[in-house]
């Protein structure tokens, strides 16, 4: 009886102190003009701290620039901590929102989310796509950049669902941006971005404090970044055929993902690795090589008349390092065109993510084509610049071409000695062909000596072939009835689309591909003429007169929806080896001087070198298993 009524007493007594500390509260209630001053002096402080911030460089975050208010319901910390531990801490702050900061440079506008922390937009302000719409590289969710982590007590926690404290501050004249996921005020998981003025490479590193007995090391902590790549070109195929996840690894090494289709890997020691967008790319540079990471990429065009928003997913994961328990990994991102003159300026090989071509046509390239184009294009039109370059490459080429001709032309006067040749060892084909090869080795006329110098050409054609497409100069940039240099030239747009061929016609593949037609006509003509036929093997002359159509259409199809900064190159090249052909032909080859001079040589004696003793010993013994083989069916 005496507890309940000390219960009942105590029950009294609180109540009595309730109603008396809410009737001082009342009484001391300020008055509206009170609040009204206090408002203000609240305000005027507000304004001074960042008026003092500004001055300083400092951004100062405060309660008033968030919409969510701070959580003060222990129901609700409870279940926080239940369910993030101690991370639940940043979920208490004022910057547990969907806010975004906002930073700038010369040429990039960046914004970071609190949610995640990570680069929820990155726009590139030089440039507009094919639309003139802006570059961004990430916008509207399109990228997913999460740490996914334990922690000592058994909890897995994912980056992306966390909030991050932003601060902004100054470093002489780089943009520091500090996002911190925190657990205390002095404890904290940093995301630190740093932008220098006029640089497309912000320096990045992820870093701990303090979290040595929250983050559990003895598991690993994994950074994730995926990107989804927009469509930035008039042709999306086009694109995607130059949009791949490009790495350095192994001490210089350069490798790819599969051009279509899907694929992945696991690679070792890597440097670098570029998401790559045809002109576009974002590139995660590492300061030490990263030991171990999977790769992945995924062609997001199954149908490029629905789909054309995106045109490949990549998707990068690898283990975070840590020093003394603490995460320290210094990275570097580079955000910005696929330009060889910007990457060459930093000093990580991040030129070698421009698919110049591998091997000698890659050094043809860098050495040759680039340069060249680069000095022309400093004080030429881009369109005159490609006209000029490809004069001086057709004129370093021209003796090529003249060593081809020649090469006809001594077959062509041969072509009566042959046919009597054969005609006379009609009956014993291994006997014509040695007499044949007999004959064009005196006159110094064999047919290989026309073909090795067209396979001198392969190397710059293919290197071209390269250039063009890679070319940043040639983007956006007009000559003649062509808008964009580094995509096709529509002239009409056609109500329906031609398989392999599109929905437009384009000017500089047509006449590219007429070019070619007169000039395959001219100098296989001359080849039907000079070719001998022989029994037993394909009629060559039926085989290049089926070339002289088939080459141009296929350049007309294939090139319909490439650069036509190429389809010009191709046009006035072929334009060009017609009017040096003619030369030849017109001025300086004599087809009587050739006859005399192989009449020259026949009368020398010609010693055979190794490869012609050994393929006529192959002859003679091939010739010898015949007739053995007759005379057993005899």
């Amino acid at each position: 009886m005496e507890e309940k009524k000390i219960d009942l007493n105590s029950i009294i007594g609180f109540v009595l102190i309730f109603g008396i500390l809410v009737y001082m509260m009342y009484m001391n209630k300020p008055t509206e003009e009170e609040q009204a001053a206090q408002e203000q002096a609240k305000q005027e402080q507000l304004e001074a701290e960042k008026k003092a911030a500004e001055q300083n460089n400092v951004a100062v975050t405060t309660a008033e620039d968030f919409s969510a208010a701070t959580l003060t319901d222990s129901l609700q910390l409870v279940a926080l901590n239940n369910k993030l531990g101690a991370f639940a801490y940043s979920s208490t702050l004022p910057s547990a929102t969907n806010n975004e900061t906002v930073v700038e440079n010369d040429v990039l506008a960046l914004k970071f989310s609190n949610k995640g922390g990570y680069l929820s937009e990155i726009k590139l302000k030089k440039f507009v796509d094919f639309d003139s719409v802006p570059i961004y590289l990430v916008r509207n969710g399109n990228t997913d950049f999460n740490i996914n982590f334990g922690t000592t007590d058994s909890r897995i926690l994912n980056t992306k669902d966390l909030y991050f404290q932003p601060t902004v501050t100054k470093n002489g004249e780089n943009t520091v941006v500090s996002m911190k996921l925190k657990v205390s005020p002095e404890k904290y998981l940093e995301y630190r971005y740093e932008l220098k003025p006029n640089d497309y490479m912000v320096d990045f590193t992820i870093q701990s404090k303090g979290l040595n007995n929250v983050i559990n090391s003895s598991q690993e902590v994994n950074l994730n970044w995926s990107l989804k790549a927009y469509r930035h070109d008039q042709s999306i195929s086009y694109e995607n055929r130059y949009t791949r996840l490009t790495y350095q690894y192994d001490e210089g090494k350069i490798d790819k993902l599969a051009q279509a289709g899907s694929d992945e890997e696991l690679i070792e020691d890597v440097k670098w690795l570029s998401y790559r967008q045809h002109f576009f790319s974002s590139i995660m540079v590492s300061k030490e090589p990263i030991k171990r990471v999977n790769i992945a990429s995924e062609d997001l065009v199954t149908n490029e008349d629905v789909d054309t928003v995106f045109t490949k997913q990549f998707i990068t994961k690898f283990p975070l390092t840590f020093q003394a328990g603490e995460i320290n990994q210094p990275l570097k991102f580079y955000f910005g065109p696929t330009d060889s003159k910007i990457l060459k300026k930093y000093d990580d090989n991040l030129d070698e993510s421009i698919p110049f071509g591998w091997g000698i046509f890659g050094w043809i390239n860098k050495a040759l084509f680039i340069p060249l184009f680069g000095f022309l294009s400093s004080f030429l039109p881009y369109g005159i610049a490609i006209i000029v370059m490809t004069i001086l490459i057709k004129l370093l080429m021209s003796f090529v071409q003249y060593k081809q001709f020649l090469s006809q032309a001594k077959l062509k006067v041969l072509k009566p000695e042959l046919d009597a040749i054969r005609e006379k060892y009609k009956d014993n084909k291994m006997k014509a062909q040695q007499e044949t090869m007999a004959l064009q080795n005196k006159a110094g006329a064999s047919p290989l000596s026309g073909c090795l110098p067209g396979l001198i050409q392969l190397p710059v054609f293919y290197a071209l072939f390269m250039f063009f497409p890679t070319a940043f100069d040639l983007r956006q940039k007009s000559f003649l009835w062509a808008d964009d240099l580094s995509s096709y030239d529509a002239v009409a747009y056609l109500p329906f689309k031609i398989p392999f061929y599109g929905d437009h016609v384009s000017l500089f593949p047509i006449l590219a591909a007429i070019a070619i037609f007169f000039y395959m006509k001219m100098t296989t003509g001359q080849q039907m003429a000079s070719q001998p036929t022989q029994e037993g093997m394909p009629d060559m002359a039926k085989m290049m007169k089926f070339m002289i159509y088939l080459s141009p259409l296929m350049m007309l199809f294939f090139f319909n929806n490439y650069a036509s900064g190429l389809s010009l190159y191709y046009f006035i090249s072929n334009v060009i080896s017609i009017g040096i052909m003619l030369v030849i032909k017109n001025y300086i080859l004599d087809e009587d001087k050739i006859h005399a001079q192989i009449q020259v040589n026949k009368k020398k004696p010609k010693k055979q070198n190794r490869f012609q003793k050994k393929m006529e010993q192959m002859m003679e013994q091939a010739e010898q298993q015949k007739q053995a083989q007759q005379k057993r069916k005899k």
